[in-house]
């Protein structure tokens, strides 16, 4: 792990997602830029990338999306999403990135949900589980960690199924399986639920990632309404020591905006 400057004064690792930010620039000198500056790095989908040149940029990732296609809550998108999370494993590998990220469905270019969702039927639950047990028995299999990340519906994505924190925390915790963890996205969650220190508390067991930005907008912390020095304080006091990802756009100078990021979760 490169224990640079950014998490000298943390408890927590600190990483940064490449797509959001210094977009002036190829992707592979973003990675560079944030290793430089000390944090761990993300990505989305892995099959926009040339993954042989991203191994070589230096970075350490931290997590990247897990699957290409599919969805949790129908058997056809289920093995789709099965099928893709198997062709995901060989990248997490090359990359050498822990964490494989996942959705109630997948999304498309614009973030909206391939597979919409008026609501979420008792049948929908049981086959989201089903599909979640599965996965975890691949991860559990490959020696990965799927994480499935909570969603906002009011902004970003709308008619997503199993969007709140509330619905990816009741399939994680139902399937009760280490290689089955929580992408818990406190941005989406201060705009579905709020309450955020108090579901951090709870969601605490299953958590494998945190990731942040500020609302509204989706910028860094410090640039809207969550108190992120209060919920950085909740977290260590709570004994969380894992990773916290920055997804968001920088409000103005990217690499101010990662200083902003490093100083709230600096405890």
């Amino acid at each position: 792990m490169n224990d640079g400057s950014s998490n000298a004064s943390s408890p927590f690792t600190l990483a940064v997602c490449a797509e959001m930010v210094f977009k002036s620039l190829p992707v592979v000198d973003r990675l560079k830029r944030i290793t430089e500056l000390g944090f761990h790095a993300e990505i989305w989908d892995w099959t926009k990338h040339d993954i042989a040149t991203l191994a070589r940029s230096g970075a350490i990732f931290s997590s990247m999306t897990g699957y290409v296609i599919g969805t949790l809550a129908d058997e056809e998108g289920a093995d789709e999403l099965l099928r893709t999370a198997k062709q995901s494993i060989p990248i997490a590998r090359e990359l050498n990135c822990p964490r494989l990220n996942l959705h109630g469905t997948g999304l498309d270019g614009q973030g909206l949900p391939v597979v919409k969702a008026d609501k979420v039927t008792g049948a929908m639950w049981l086959k989201a589980r089903d599909t979640l047990n599965r996965i975890a028995e691949l991860g559990e299999k490959e020696g990965v960690t799927f994480v499935l990340e909570n969603l906002n519906e009011t902004v970003d994505h709308p008619k997503t199924p199993f969007a709140k924190a509330e619905d990816t925390l009741a399939l994680v915790s139902s399937v009760n399986r280490p290689a089955l963890k929580l992408n818990l996205d406190l941005y989406h969650a201060q705009i579905g639920e709020g309450n955020l220190i108090e579901l951090c508390r709870r969601a605490l067991p299953y958590i494998g990632e945190i990731q942040v930005a500020d609302v509204p907008g989706r910028m860094e912390p410090g640039t809207g309404e969550i108190n992120y020095k209060a919920i950085a304080r909740a977290l260590k006091d709570m004994g969380y020591r894992g990773t916290i990802g920055m997804e968001a756009w920088a409000s103005g100078d990217d690499e101010t905006a990662l200083a902003r990021f490093r100083d709230a979760f600096t405890v």
